[in-house]
């Protein structure tokens, strides 16, 4: 069946190109291809991957079988979308410098991806999706806000915790200030005395021992409609440790997270004669994912980590 509201190529490609540099959703919960709307993935029990079975065979007898016993998660994507518009009065004036209609895309798409780094970080930060023993709220001198905080040792400590060690550190952006000016820091990664100055994201990896440190930065108007803007911090006073497959998928994997993602961006326009005294066109551009944890034991987050 035809849609009424056709697929526009030249936009969808402006959809499909569009990222923001300081949005981290994609790198901490990678996207998954699937093939419906309607999806699967298996998860383990934490043993699965770690009995060490008896690989001793007879000249002629049967080898052990091994079977990976899981409970199969069923889910379905989300549709996430948004309607713009552009008066035709705008359309007419523009020259051919100014694309009013990809500009109108760019900045839907722009707020859909604010409401899925929102996502993303509500499920990564909540303490709720850690099972008990992989998480640590902290307080007082632990805090690494404090002066007396250990915040290496403390480290260290949890990244061992997890079934598979954590090979991602995501702070949020206070928790990363803090961190990266730490004197136990400094003088890790510094040497000579160091106890003031400043540290690297790469240089927090290699200290770790860990592949990539995230900083989510991103702000959002948390105020109801009509009141004064509050902007707040997505990615709150926490940091997450998190194992991320070199490869996720949503077979045998093992990994902490991902987004599940059902076909690419998609973008369509169609004339509106209701805007404004000329008509305009109204566009609308969306995704179709569910932000999902995978594998719960292959993480760690340190809840309240600065005052």
């Amino acid at each position: 069946m035809l849609s009424p509201y056709p697929i526009d190529p030249a936009l969808t490609a402006i959809a499909v190109a569009y990222r923001n540099a300081d949005y981290i959703a994609d790198l901490v919960l990678p996207r998954i291809r699937v093939n419906k709307q309607k999806f699967s993935f298996m998860q383990y029990s934490s043993d699965t991957f770690f009995n060490i079975p008896d690989t001793k065979v007879g000249r002629k007898s049967k080898p052990n079988e091994v079977s990976l016993e899981g409970t199969e998660v069923t889910d379905s994507t989300e549709d996430n979308a948004l309607d713009g518009g552009v008066p035709m009065a705008d359309i007419d004036n523009s020259d051919e410098r100014y694309d009013p209609l990809g500009l109108e895309v760019m900045l839907i798409q722009e707020l859909i991806a604010l409401a899925r780094e929102k996502r993303a970080a509500d499920l990564v930060f909540t303490a709720a999706n850690y099972p008990s023993g992989l998480k640590a709220t902290l307080s007082g001198t632990s805090q690494f806000s404090h002066a007396s905080s250990t915040p290496i040792k403390t480290i260290n400590d949890a990244l061992d915790l997890p079934l598979m060690r954590p090979n991602q550190l995501v702070f949020g952006q206070k928790v990363w200030t803090t961190i990266r000016s730490h004197p136990q820091i400094v003088e890790a990664c510094l040497g000579t005395g160091a106890a003031a100055g400043n540290v690297s994201r790469q240089q927090v990896a290699e200290l770790f021992e860990v592949k990539e440190v995230l900083v989510g930065s991103a702000r959002g108007n948390s105020a109801k409609r009509g009141q004064a803007a509050s902007l707040t911090r997505l990615w709150g006073n926490q940091l997450a440790m998190l194992y991320k497959a070199p490869v996720p998928d949503a077979k045998d994997v093992v990994t902490f997270g991902g987004t599940f993602e059902f076909g690419d961006r998609i973008a369509s326009k169609w004339e509106d004669k209701n805007m404004g005294m000329r008509g305009g066109i109204a566009v609308r551009t969306g995704e179709s994912v569910k932000e999902r944890v995978i594998a719960q034991d292959a993480a760690y987050l340190f809840d309240a980590a600065i005052a």
